[in-house]
């Protein structure tokens, strides 16, 4: 389930000690909290929710957690090995849906051309700051549900005024792309139940948005197995490095390695990224910008 969340200190989401993971939604029957647990003695999941929001959570969930994915066509290469003896230790892994574009689209927006820790930054003061206080047991001893918040509905963010982009460190151009979805979050949300190529084409009309933004929000929001991220920074690299010895590997050459796992190629790169191998660097990280001193 982490591939849900959205960073260290997403205000959205927490996991607690007792291995609960709780996440905070705005659904089309308003907001919502839901709280699941596993139950691996029971092969079993428990969930919990509140708020509007909480009976379409509850519906939703055996989608949210892989119920609809068919991971059967998928068989790795024995010879790639590292994707081969991952796939066997993660014999469970199936590509959730949440169903909810608007939600996976506009962080996704914000981690465009920044590295993560900015991404998650301001996405962390833009919830605080806009968002609705989660529904769910505040009052509780240790209840994480105080400290969680709701993204904004999509007028409110057209609503967000530029210095306050700014103060998040959120560049105009990053600020313009999500303020545009938002005014089309009706006809976005549309896009959840479409067919893949339908979907990304219907995100790729917002200006602002691109084939690699398309990509991220679907694998989440349609829980689409074969999006690949092309034009990331790292992720060509990795596949190069994992599939094939390469230290340095183009989207072209990403696409031509991930070619016999088609249907499944967004699988394959979560079992590589899950692999942990990294191409060696060339160069130093990408150092951090701050917009707010712009």
């Amino acid at each position: 389930m982490g591939f849900l969340r959205r960073g260290p200190g997403d205000p959205a989401y927490r996991t607690t000690p007792d291995g609960a993971v709780w996440r905070a939604s705005r659904t089309p029957a308003g907001p919502g909290t839901v709280r699941i647990a596993a139950r691996p003695s029971e092969g079993a999941v428990e969930a919990r929710a509140w708020g509007p929001g909480a009976e379409w959570l509850l519906d939703r969930l055996p989608v949210l957690l892989g119920d609809g994915d068919d991971p059967s066509g998928f068989a790795p290469d024995p010879r790639h090995r590292l994707l081969y003896d991952t796939h066997r230790r993660h014999p469970g892994l199936r590509i959730g849906r949440t169903g909810l574009v608007m939600e996976s689209l506009v962080p996704t927006v914000l981690e465009q051309k920044v590295t993560a820790d900015e991404a998650y930054r301001g996405w962390r003061l833009l919830l605080q700051r806009f968002g609705t206080p989660a529904p769910g047991p505040a009052a509780a001893y240790g209840s994480p549900v105080a400290r969680m918040r709701v993204a904004p509905a999509a007028r409110d963010w057209a609503m967000v005024p530029s210095w306050e982009w700014h103060r998040a460190g959120v560049d105009a151009k990053r600020a313009a792309t999500v303020v545009r979805a938002a005014r089309l979050a009706p006809r976005l949300e549309e896009a959840s139940a479409m067919e893949p190529a339908a979907a990304a084409a219907r995100l790729a009309a917002v200006p602002g948005v691109g084939p690699w933004t398309a990509a991220e929000t679907l694998q989440r929001s349609n829980g689409d197995a074969d999006a690949v991220t092309v034009g990331d920074l790292h992720l060509p690299h990795t596949v190069g490095w994992v599939l094939a010895g390469r230290h340095r590997t183009d989207d072209a050459g990403m696409l031509e390695l991930l070619e016999p796992y088609r249907g499944h190629r967004y699988r394959a790169c979560r079992l590589i990224c899950l692999t942990g191998a990294q191409a060696p660097r060339r160069a130093p990280r990408l150092a951090p910008r701050d917009f707010r001193a712009m």
